[in-house]
């Protein structure tokens, strides 16, 4: 951190101040003239045939200027096998919540008034509720298979995209994949210790501020203002489903209100739908409610795991069958589970399953770490069981047992450069290891990685001659990222972060970039950025050289300007330069730079959790008292920011583990769809957090950053999980850890 001045230094987010005053636009915030309102009507069946449609009275109300079914759309001639191309229902409804008429009107409160009135027959049609009746097959949620067309745009936030999968026809397996190495049968043949135990998880709803949004506006082109996390995404699923080219859609990406991988165009090919039946702007905002019934929450699992290992309490094999509630569309992550459930400690033999069930539940998605943190939450607990087992401690064991770089991952690949015992090793330094506790405290630990994605990207720099460097992006800023950026243009320039001014371009304007998913953008964009920029460098120094009459050897960028090196007094500004160069006739033209960047492998981060909780003995109910995060930053562009996703991932893992659930009755209805039911913890909840940032550096990434957003989730529940047996010898086998379940298992241990 010493060799910079800028980079590696903590600083504000760039936009921190309008989103302070309230000045941030949103997509609600939009108003275009003749705009009109989208209210859905919502289907109130899991599963059902639409008999008849009642949408007279709708029709007839003042203001209304459209009430429009499935055959109404540009879309109706396009299949439907996913969340974002299940516009509207047709027929046939596959899940409580789903869209099946649009009621567009002058204002949303006439809109909604006016859905108020419609009146739809359905005829029930049986209901495959859950996994249990999933497996029994008595239903077959698709008969002959989903059909193939088009990218599930869900899982853009970090598959691995590896192994051979299988679609059954005819059966409830939407996709089956194995995974395997060794001899997994004779390790558990000569196992002194076996360790078997069923864990399960609940959907979980990523719970962000902003429910989806998006405005569409016709014209020679199809401009859509969306709240998204990827602009290029959306741009394809909508011409697609339109029949469009893309070039003649527009997406322009708005300031988004919290995303954590739901947000990749679910509604947007819907609104944009509306819009061109009508060829008028059309708005849609979803209620809390509609947001939390027709989204892609995190997917419930089923894990059956085994763990074997010899009586010093080294492992020998692991293995797990895996179910995955994907309710009524395929979506894969089925290989970032097998990746981390067998490439987290070292063991010979390795065996999984993973297979994706359909139900008449909403497609599940991707949240933050998709299939991460249940992987945690079950590696985890068995790895504490065998450590209490053999007696060992607990981080010692897994130093002992951590991958290091050459190793395998569960699909086969292997790690490169990773950090897995850096972070152990600053976590066995903590002094809460050796702190007294006091009665029905326990200490939990947990590891927990994400592999992390990466794409190629660009990016524009230019200078102006008033001095402003404007950089120009294409990828969204969700997370602060945009913040971090600049501060490599600032570091190359050698000019102060305020001179520089961050455009995110749309899809005409903006160079291409990856979807803010997977931990992906600040590895993939900062590598074009300093592409650009270092471009931008050379040409002032070039120029710099001939103004000074220099070589251009002699020359370096400091505080503003080019300058013979050691010798400020004669130099010349960058601004002064930038325009000379759009002045001078027969020189090079003005200063600005394209980018390009695209990284061969990804920069994987490690983070190790270190919880304490207090467990009531009389009641069950867990307190959080402290929570240590210790992660493999890599090398922290911009700290402030790094500290900050840090802070928001521990915090919804203490939400994993402790609070959060979305739960749907026996006929696939939710009873949890707004922030009245749907438990997550408050500022209050949350216990003192404390960061450890260790920074080894990666070889994939400029600067040696490593992916940072999803790593500080992944740890989280099960780190509380296993510091509740600590406390009071009760292991969790079912998130969220409710505070019955352990009061009822406390009594049966009591007797």
């Amino acid at each position: 951190m010493s060799e910079f001045t800028h980079l590696g230094k903590g600083r504000k987010i760039i936009d921190g101040l309008e989103k302070i005053l309230g000045q941030a636009q949103y997509v609600a915030d939009l108003e275009f003239a003749g705009m009109l309102h989208i209210k859905l009507v919502l289907s109130v069946y899991a599963h059902a045939k639409i008999r008849a449609l009642h949408l007279e009275a709708a029709k007839a109300m003042d203001g209304v200027v459209a009430v429009l079914t499935f055959d109404d759309l540009p879309t109706r001639h396009k299949i439907i096998n996913s969340r974002s191309s299940a516009v509207l229902a047709r027929d046939v409804v596959l899940f409580a919540g789903q869209p099946i008429v649009a009621v567009v009107a002058k204002t949303a409160e006439l809109a909604a008034d006016a859905a108020s009135l419609i009146d739809i027959e359905y005829e029930e049609l049986p209901v495959v509720p859950d996994m249990a009746a999933s497996r029994a097959e008595q239903i077959i949620v698709w008969q002959n298979g989903v059909p193939k067309e088009g990218a599930d745009l869900t899982s853009l936030h970090g598959d691995t995209a590896v192994g051979a999968s299988q679609q059954i026809t005819g059966s409830n397996i939407l996709e089956s994949k194995t995974f395997s190495r060794g001899d997994v049968g004779a390790a558990f043949a000569s196992a002194d210790i076996i360790l078997e135990q069923t864990f399960s998880t609940p959907w979980v709803h990523q719970a962000y501020l902003e429910p989806h949004a998006a405005v569409v506006v016709p014209g020679t082109e199809l401009t859509v203002y969306s709240s998204t996390q990827g602009q290029f995404a959306v741009r394809s699923e909508v011409a697609r489903l339109l029949g469009m080219p893309e070039r003649k859609v527009r997406v322009v990406p708005m300031t988004v209100g919290g995303g954590f991988g739901a947000k990749y165009g679910l509604i947007e090919p819907l609104v944009a739908a509306i819009a061109v039946a009508l060829n008028r702007p059309v708005k849609m905002v979803l209620t809390r409610s509609e947001d939390m019934m027709t989204t892609t929450p995190a997917p419930a699992t089923e894990f059956k795991a085994r763990l074997a290992a010899n009586s010093n309490g080294d492992l020998l094999a692991l293995e797990t069958d895996v179910d995955m509630d994907n309710g009524v569309f395929p979506f894969g992550f089925g290989s970032i589970v097998a990746m981390l459930f067998g490439g987290t400690y070292k063991c010979p033999s390795f065996r999984a399953t993973i297979r994706q069930l359909a139900t008449h539940k909403p497609q599940g998605g991707a949240y933050r770490a998709p299939g991460a943190p249940q992987v945690a939450f079950v590696l985890e607990s068995l790895v504490d069981e065998l450590v209490r087992r053999v007696k060992a401690d607990p981080i010692t064991w897994r130093l002992r047992h951590a991958v290091v770089a050459g190793d395998p991952t569960g699909t086969g690949a292997t790690w490169g450069g990773i950090g897995m015992r850096d972070v152990l090793e600053a976590a066995q330094k903590h002094p809460i290891l050796t702190a007294p506790r006091e009665p029905n405290v326990g200490l939990g630990i947990a590891v927990g990685a994400w592999g992390g994605a990466f794409s190629p990207a660009g990016a524009v720099c230019r200078i102006e001659p008033d001095g402003t460097v404007r950089l120009q992006v294409g990828s969204v800023d969700i997370s602060g990222v945009h913040s971090s950026l600049v501060l490599v243009v600032a570091e190359t320039l050698s000019i102060e972060p305020e001179s520089i001014e961050l455009v995110q371009g749309d899809t005409n304007m903006g160079p291409y970039a990856p979807a803010s998913g997977g931990s992906q953008v600040t590895v993939s964009v900062s590598g074009a950025v300093l592409d650009a920029s270092n471009s931008v460098k050379q040409q002032l120094l070039k120029l710099a050289a001939s103004e000074l009459e220099a070589h251009i050897e002699d020359l370096e960028l400091k505080n503003g300007q080019a300058q013979v090196k050691g010798v400020p007094d004669r130099g010349i500004t960058i601004a002064k330069l930038a325009g000379i160069a759009q002045r001078k006739a027969g020189g090079d033209g003005p200063i600005v730079a394209q980018g390009r960047s695209a990284m061969k492998s990804g920069a994987p981060g490690f983070a190790v959790h270190l919880a304490k909780v207090h467990v009531d003995p009389e009641t069950g109910f867990v307190t959080p008292l402290q929570q240590v995060a210790i992660q493999d930053v890599g090398f922290a562009l911009n700290p402030t920011l790094v500290q900050g996703q840090m802070h928001g991932g521990t915090a919804q893992g203490i939400g994993m583990g402790l609070y959060e659930a979305m739960r749907h009755d026996q006929v696939g209805g939710h009873s949890t769809a707004n922030f009245l039911e749907y438990a997550f913890p408050r500022a209050t909840d949350i216990p003192p957090l404390e960061t450890t940032m260790v920074q080894n550096p990666s070889d994939a990434a400029p600067f040696g950053a490593r992916v940072v957003g999803e790593p500080p989730l992944v740890p989280g529940a099960a780190a509380i999980c296993n510091a509740i047996f600590d406390a009071v010898g009760v292991r969790i086998l079912e998130l969220p850890a409710k505070p019955e379940t352990i009061w009822r298992e406390m009594k049966r241990l009591k007797g």
